[in-house]
């Protein structure tokens, strides 16, 4: 089983629900091996969607090919490797107008069906196998619990981000 947790959940509270529970840390401050699992790692060489060009991190792509009314494309977001300074917001940019797939400026849950999700399951296929192996394994006889910023399920629910931890435990119900 594994269960999805918002990160500023208390592991004794965690621990309450589920006692026998392995915790782990999927964000950008994890404090192990699986900080490989957070979007903003710069992992490397990650295709982008739509174009001929790879990204160092999956929050690279997805910021990077954000459209605003005064900015288009930011390719220096597929560069960055410091896992900061990477967010692009409507506050300091404008309106966003979508993201950039090819010729297309996609909507925002378009982008994150072709777009985000693509990008990090592309990520978990060839980059963190061995962390979903381990995870699978640990989560057939514990229950799992991942923590992540943002707990959204759902592509479709776009008043909240999408949960990249709830990609992962998808991968690893569908398809391993």
């Amino acid at each position: 089983m594994i269960i999805i947790k918002n990160k500023r959940c208390s592991k004794d509270k965690i621990l309450s629900e589920y006692p026998d529970a392995i915790i782990i840390d999927v964000t950008s401050k994890a404090p192990d091996g699986f900080v490989r699992l957070s979007p903003f790692y710069p992992i490397g060489d990650i295709p982008i969607p739509g174009m001929n060009l790879t990204s160092a991190s999956v929050e690279g792509i997805w910021q990077g090919l954000k459209t605003f009314a005064s900015k288009g494309i930011d390719y220096s977001c597929f560069r960055n490797t410091t896992m900061r300074n990477l967010k692009r917001t409507v506050a300091s940019n404008g309106r966003c107008l979508g993201h950039k797939y090819g010729n297309e400026l996609l909507g925002y849950v378009d982008a994150r069906i072709n777009i985000y999700i693509p990008s990090y399951n592309w990520v978990l296929e060839n980059k963190c196998q061995d962390l979903v192996k381990l995870i699978k394994l640990m989560s057939q006889k514990h229950p799992v619990v991942l923590l992540d910023y943002d707990t959204n399920p759902n592509v479709y629910d776009t008043r909240t981000p999408l949960s990249h931890a709830s990609l992962i435990k998808t991968y690893i119900e569908n398809k391993m």
